[in-house]
C-alpha cells in the first residue's frame, strides 16, 4: 500500500473518531490532545519493548507490539495532517539530512 493510501485510511478513521468524540464529549479532540494520545501510545510501546527484553510479562507481546507500532504510526499521520505537515516529504527530507550528517561526520557511507 502506498503511503498516500495509508494517510487517507488513517484520516478516514480519525474522522470517525472525531464524530464519536463529538457525540460522547460534545467536541472532538484538539491537536494537543491528539499529541497527548500519542504520548500514551508511546508509553504502551515502551512497556511492550520491555516485555520483549524480558523485564515485563505481557501475554501475546508480539501481536500487541505490532498493534502499538501501528497505533503510533496512525497517531503520527493524524497529527501531521492536523498541523498541515506533509509527513511523507518530511520523512524523506529527514532521511536525507541524516545521511548527509553521517557522511559529513565520516561515521558511515
Amino acid at each position: 500500500m502506498e503511503f498516500q493510501a495509508l494517510q487517507q485510511r488513517a484520516l478516514a478513521i480519525r474522522q470517525q473518531y472525531a464524530a464519536w468524540e463529538q457525540g460522547q464529549y460534545g467536541r472532538s479532540w484538539t491537536r494537543a490532545e491528539l499529541v497527548l494520545g500519542l504520548v500514551g501510545d508511546v508509553g504502551d510501546l515502551v512497556k511492550l519493548a520491555m516485555a520483549h527484553e524480558g523485564v515485563r510479562r505481557i501475554p501475546d507481546k508480539e501481536t500487541k507490539l505490532a498493534h502499538e507500532l501501528a497505533d503510533c504510526l496512525w497517531s503520527l499521520i493524524v497529527i501531521a495532517a492536523n498541523y498541515d505537515i506533509d509527513l511523507e516529504q518530511a520523512f524523506l527530507d529527514t532521511m536525507d539530512a541524516l545521511e548527509h550528517h553521517l557522511r559529513d561526520s565520516g561515521s558511515m557511507l
